[in-house]
């Protein structure tokens, strides 16, 4: 059985107060604390325990978890409760390779979608993330990123494949790219190459720039979790 999932003053800081999509959120906070070791291999999440070191009814957290075991990021075993699942390092790659085929797709249309004003503004967009950078302001860079994504995407008009790139991005909650080592300068060098293929409207290279990009960012959080030993 593993240890309390508070452990004092470590436990994350979120809000659950809002009622709407509450098992949603919970199930986020499962997900990031499987990656960032909170919530061992092979510990048992204990249902009213984690109820209320969160402040909510246990009933989000049963329908969390029944969502996380859909995806199995954790298992029912009957008469003992939910358990989480191993992450191997074949389980992030192939996150990250299904992440960078979406998301290649999704730049090769928006190249030849996007309107001049929105490439201006996008590179303007980058350059409050490449100045974030250099400041060590990490909140601001992964806010900006997630804006150019965003922006990205929105302007491949294809709003299916982006929800389905958004259900693999879930795995990793956007909260936690910052604590990666050298994400943040991933976000602000990385995206150099997407941009001159957006600017000259070519298909081909924004899909190849913007996978590599994503498999770059990929192999960080491959190494990360490594150094962290929370890969199995």
């Amino acid at each position: 059985m593993g240890a309390p999932h508070g452990r004092g003053s470590s436990l994350r800081r979120t809000s659950f107060e809002n009622k709407q999509q509450l098992s949603e959120k919970v199930a986020a906070y499962i997900r990031e604390g499987i990656m960032v070791g909170q919530f061992r291999a092979g510990e048992y999440i204990r249902t009213e325990r984690l109820a209320e070191e969160l402040g909510v009814s246990p009933t989000p957290v049963r329908e969390a978890l029944m969502l996380l075991g859909s995806e199995g990021s954790v298992r029912w075993e009957p008469r003992r409760g939910y358990r989480v699942v191993p992450l191997t390092t074949r389980d992030v790659g192939d996150l990250f390779r299904v992440q960078a085929f979406i998301a290649g797709e999704l730049a090769a249309r928006a190249a030849t979608e996007l309107r001049d004003e929105e490439l201006d503004l996008l590179e303007e967009t980058q350059a409050k993330l490449e100045q974030a950078e250099r400041d060590g302001d990490f909140d601001l860079v992964e806010t900006l990123n997630y804006r150019i994504h965003r922006t990205i995407n929105k302007a491949s008009d294809s709003a299916r494949l982006a929800v389905l790139l958004g259900v693999t991005v879930n795995y990793v909650p956007l909260g936690y790219y910052a604590s990666i080592e050298g994400w943040s300068s991933a976000s602000a060098h990385d995206h150099s190459s997407i941009f001159q293929a957006l600017r000259a409207r070519d298909p081909e290279g924004a899909r190849k720039a913007m996978s590599a990009h994503i498999e770059h960012v990929g192999g960080q959080l491959v190494e990360h979790l490594r150094r962290r030993e929370v890969l199995s």
